[in-house]
C-alpha cells in the first residue's frame, strides 16, 4: 500500500484545509465520509471529491476499505468516536484536543495501547520548518539561555452557532486555543530544565458558559516563565511564539498558520534577522508525517501519551483558575 485509503467523520469546515487539501497533495485518497444530516456529507463529498456517502459515522469505521480515520468533529465527540474507531481497528488523526478532559484522554490511550492502533492528535503546528527552527534556536545557545517563552492565540469570534459556544460540546477558547499554546510551551520544556507547572490562570467566562478568553503564567524547573494567553473575541488573528534569552530573542509571526506567515525573527545582539521558512501547509507536513507512520513505521512526535499530558495541563488552568472565582463548565 503506497496511499492511505482516508474515511472522514462529519462534514465540517476545518477538513478543507486540515485533510482534503493535504491528501490531495500526497495522492491519499477520500473513500468515505458520513454526516449526522446526509444531505450535508453528500454535499462535502461533491465539493471535495470524497468517493462515497454512507449513513453512519460507525458505517466508516466499519467500512472494510477505510484504512484509517479523521476524526474533526465538535471536541466532547473526539474521544467516543477515537474510541469507537480503536474498537474498529483504524488508525485515527484526531482533531485537538483529542478529548474533553484528563481521564477521557487516559481512557483514550489505554484502548489504544491494548489495541496496538495509533491515534495522533493534530497539533499540525509541531510539523512546519518554522517551530523547528524555533526549537532549534531556543536549544543551539543562540539566545543564550532561556529565559521566557510566550505563546499568543487569539481570533476573531466565531459564528453563534459554532460549537464554541457551547459547553456540552467542550466548547471554549482554552479547549480551542489554549491547547495550542499550552501544548507549544510543553515542546520548550526539554530545553527548560523540564515541563511547566501552572503558577496562576484567569478564564474570561461568557454567559453561555464557556470562557472567552485565558491568561495562564507557567514555571519552569530550571527557572524559565512562561506565559500563555487567548482569545476568541478578539479583532484579529494573532498566533505567536516568543523565546526571549540572555543574548535574544526569536518571534514567529504565525506559528499556527505558517502558510500565510512564515517568518521567524531573530534579535541577537541587537543584530535583526528574518528567516522564511516556507509557505507549504502545516497540515500537508502533519498528513505526511501520519502517511509515513501508518505505511512505513516511521515515528511520530505525538501519540495518545502526548495527548494525555497535554489535557492534564488544561485540567490544572481549570483548576488553578476557579481558584479566583472564574470557573468554566466542563
Amino acid at each position: 500500500m503506497s496511499a492511505l485509503r482516508i474515511g472522514i467523520l462529519g462534514a465540517s469546515r476545518i477538513a478543507e484545509q486540515a485533510l482534503v487539501e493535504p491528501a490531495r497533495i500526497l495522492g491519499h485518497r477520500l473513500v468515505a465520509c458520513a454526516a449526522r444530516d446526509r444531505t450535508r456529507a453528500e454535499s462535502f463529498a461533491e465539493k471535495h471529491g470524497v468517493e462515497r456517502v454512507l449513513d453512519s459515522y460507525q458505517d466508516v469505521l466499519d467500512d472494510p476499505e477505510v484504512d484509517v480515520v479523521y476524526n474533526p468533529l465538535a471536541n466532547a465527540m473526539h474521544a467516543p468516536w477515537n474510541l469507537a474507531s480503536i474498537r474498529a481497528g483504524k488508525p485515527v488523526l484526531t482533531e485537538k484536543p483529542s478529548a474533553s478532559t484528563a481521564s477521557e484522554a487516559d481512557r483514550v490511550r489505554r484502548a489504544a495501547s491494548r489495541a496496538g492502533v495509533p491515534v495522533m492528535e493534530g497539533f499540525h503546528y509541531l510539523f512546519h520548518p518554522v517551530t523547528e527552527r524555533l526549537q532549534q534556536l531556543a536549544s543551539d545557545g543562540t539566545l543564550g539561555d532561556l529565559l521566557r517563552i510566550e505563546t499568543i492565540t487569539h481570533m476573531p469570534a466565531p459564528a453563534e452557532d459554532d460549537h464554541r459556544w457551547h459547553p456540552e460540546l467542550a466548547g471554549g477558547a482554552l479547549m480551542d486555543l489554549g491547547c495550542y499554546g499550552l501544548h507549544a510551551q510543553r515542546l520548550f520544556g526539554s530545553m527548560a530544565g523540564g515541563q511547566p507547572s501552572v503558577t496562576a490562570a484567569r478564564l474570561t467566562p461568557h454567559p453561555s458558559g464557556v470562557d472567552t478568553g485565558f491568561d495562564v503564567d507557567l514555571s519552569f524547573p530550571g527557572g524559565v516563565t512562561g506565559r500563555v494567553t487567548g482569545s476568541m473575541t478578539a479583532p484579529e488573528y494573532d498566533f505567536r511564539i516568543k523565546i526571549t534569552g540572555t543574548r535574544g530573542e526569536a518571534l514567529a509571526h504565525n506559528f499556527i498558520k505558517p502558510n500565510e506567515d512564515d517568518r521567524v525573527t531573530t534579535i541577537v545582539n541587537g543584530d535583526r534577522r528574518t528567516e522564511n521558512l516556507g509557505r507549504r501547509s502545516s497540515y500537508t507536513y502533519q498528513l505526511e508525517a501520519f502517511a509515513d507512520h501508518i505505511l512505513h513505521g516511521a515515528s511520530i512526535p505525538l501519540d495518545a501519551d502526548d495527548a494525555v499530558r497535554n489535557m492534564a495541563m488544561i485540567d490544572r488552568v481549570v483548576q488553578v483558575a476557579s481558584r479566583t472565582d472564574i470557573t468554566r463548565t466542563r
